[in-house]
């Protein structure tokens, strides 16, 4: 997977293709898909929900240039990959989930893999999670129609946010950078993510 999917097609933080190559990705998988783990494509959790394909991972966690003891937020749970990731570069992550099923399902996960610095929150990630800011980035593993404000908010300053940001079919992944003067929005490719619901998000 590292090399053929990740180092193949660019990726280079050597921080980032550690991580991959430390996170057993099959712990992840329902049992029903564990076959193809380490596939290149998306696969289903449950819920309606995706993990996303090894590479799309790579790439986003790379984008969001994470370092040891970051303050990390990210936004849809799913099965808890994508945290343990950025668990395993050294970060601490606070993760926001609005499905309570599956937010049990990645605190299993997490658990069975032996990664505890994840806290995994029930509630409407559109809001982010006030409570435990600032962040140095922002993680969004869903399509947003915009940028919710919360996620500026809770950013420090020099803090990355990454989202696909689009219609409900077909995003632009993006990433956004606080300044003190506002915000720097640069777009780095088209990607599809299941949408993101809330209050500042798409409706349901």
């Amino acid at each position: 997977m590292v090399n053929d999917q990740l180092l193949f097609r660019g990726i280079s933080d050597t921080a980032v293709l550690n991580a991959f190559g430390k996170v057993p990705r099959h712990l992840f998988i329902p049992e029903e898909y564990i076959n193809s783990s380490y596939d290149d494509h998306p696969l289903p959790i449950g819920s309606g929900q995706t993990i996303s394909q090894p590479y799309m991972v790579a790439l986003m966690t790379e984008q969001l240039a994470v370092k040891k003891n970051d303050k990390i937020l990210e936004v849809g749970s799913g099965s808890g990959y994508q945290a343990a990731i950025v668990s395993e570069m050294g970060a601490s992550v606070y993760s926001v989930e609005r499905i309570a099923a599956l937010a049990g399902k990645c605190e299993e996960n997490l658990k069975k893999a032996g990664y505890d610095n994840v806290k995994v929150v029930v509630g409407d990630g559109t809001l982010g999670l006030k409570e435990f800011s600032l962040y140095d980035g922002i993680i969004v593993t869903c399509g947003a129609p915009g940028i919710p404000s919360a996620y500026v908010e809770q950013l420090k300053i020099g803090g990355r946010l990454v989202i696909p940001i689009g219609s409900e079919f077909n995003q632009m992944l993006t990433v956004v950078t606080k300044k003190d003067s506002g915000v720097d929005v640069r777009e780095v490719c088209g990607c599809v993510f299941v949408p993101l619901i809330g209050k500042d998000g798409w409706k349901r």
